[in-house]
């Protein structure tokens, strides 16, 4: 599978990123082993620095944890956490800029319901 990468955000953080949303999407789930530095860089012909970077990343934050001799795995109860995260970090960030969408176009509530209704 070939990864598209935006050229305004390092390929690492784009990569955390994705694992945070599997995570969350329950692609990954808690308990699982991440695919090994070696596997994600062959698959995206990336650099094995850039995915260690990443998983580095997620270890900090403590969303895995490292099993000596087997690998990270995702920890236990971070799916909630990162849930209740991302629904700050979507409220306080994109949601205003949503709501200023919203009204400069004087849409309605009704209108909002009726096409989210309609994409189901």
């Amino acid at each position: 599978m070939k990864q598209m990468w935006s050229s305004d955000t390092p390929i690492y953080i784009q990569l955390y990123h994705q694992v945070i949303q599997r995570i969350l999407d329950g692609h990954i789930q808690e308990g699982e082993a991440l695919p090994s530095v070696r596997n994600v860089a062959a698959e995206y012909q990336l650099n094995p620095v850039t995915i260690s970077k990443a998983y580095q990343m997620l270890q900090d934050e403590v969303v895995v944890e490292k099993q000596r001799g087997k690998g990270l795995f995702v920890k236990q109860g971070v799916q909630t956490i990162l849930l209740t995260r991302e629904r700050e970090t979507f409220v306080k960030n994109e949601w205003p800029k949503i709501t200023r969408k919203i009204e400069s176009l004087q849409l309605s509530v009704e209108e909002l319901l009726s096409a989210y209704k309609e994409r189901k």
